[in-house]
């Protein structure tokens, strides 16, 4: 059996291995606002952890020849401590606290950037584990790498799961096409502080970006009773799919933009997103 096996069925452990029964989330808080994402760097193919295929209670998987090219839309889980401190398929050491991930295909270690459907948010993760085994899910994160998707509380998400391949040389490719590690998506640039926008763009501090409307009207309404500077939701077409910005703004300059976001922040709004976006 594989050593990961994240999010499997619930079936009885008949080994010593887990000192939990159920999986849970760390107990406290745990800050992942500084968290960064996974660097991608090109590693050696490995044998360890890529048996195909290979068998988990019954059920036969397939790994991919190359993970080049992969993109696919489906169901997130978590796992966390549980598996805190035990071996991965490949044999590395699983811990909750960093970003990483299971996948049942792909090949491991590897790269992929995932994408919560719900909210806009994307991560990047090394795919070091084989699984989800549980129902239809696609893949299982990291409880850090769920908690800055913002769904670890609910504890499954529409996500898009796009590969990242690294090649000797260093060059990167995102489910296909040529990828540089902050770019692209729905990941606007963050604003350069040192003066303001001039043109067509303006600076606007974000507060959420949603696949569908209504979260975003709704977002968008209840600021507006907070706050007197002007709101707006903006819609966007991305190649994950059109999504919907809230936004706080324009501002005159990078001053009067950071202070409105601190009043936002501390009216507990935590998730703020200072950019440059079209006026």
């Amino acid at each position: 059996m594989l050593a990961g096996c994240a999010s499997a069925p619930p079936e009885p452990d008949h080994s010593s291995r887990y000192t939990i029964t159920q999986d849970r989330a760390p107990s406290g808080h745990f800050d992942v606002s500084g968290l960064a994402d996974a660097v991608p760097r090109y590693e050696q193919p490995r044998s360890a952890g890529n048996k195909s295929p290979y068998s988990v209670w019954g059920k036969t998987y397939s790994v991919m020849a190359s993970n080049e090219g992969y993109v696919e839309r489906g169901v997130a889980s978590w796992y966390g401590e549980k598996f805190h401190g035990h071996k991965t398929s490949n044999g590395e050491t699983f811990d909750m606290y960093t970003m990483s991930a299971a996948h049942k295909s792909l090949q491991i270690p590897g790269y992929a950037r995932v994408t919560n459907l719900d909210n806009g948010r994307s991560v990047i993760v090394r795919v070091n584990d084989r699984g989800p085994f549980h129902g239809d899910r696609l893949i299982d994160l990291s409880y850090a790498a769920a908690k800055k998707l913002g769904y670890q509380g609910r504890g499954t998400a529409r996500v898009e799961v796009a590969a990242i391949t690294v090649r000797p040389d260093g060059s990167m490719m995102l489910a296909g096409k040529p990828f540089t590690p902050g770019t692209g998506g729905d990941s606007a640039a963050v604003a350069d502080r040192r003066s303001p926008v001039a043109g067509s763009e303006a600076l606007f501090v974000q507060l959420g970006s949603f696949s569908s409307p209504d979260p975003a009207e709704m977002l968008s309404h209840q600021v507006r009773s907070q706050i007197s500077s002007p709101t707006r939701v903006r819609s966007v077409d991305t190649a994950s799919g059109r999504y919907h910005r809230v936004q706080v703004g324009p501002f005159r300059d990078a001053d009067e933009a950071e202070r409105a976001q601190r009043l936002l922040e501390a009216r507990g709004y935590s998730q703020t997103l200072l950019l440059t976006d079209s006026h």
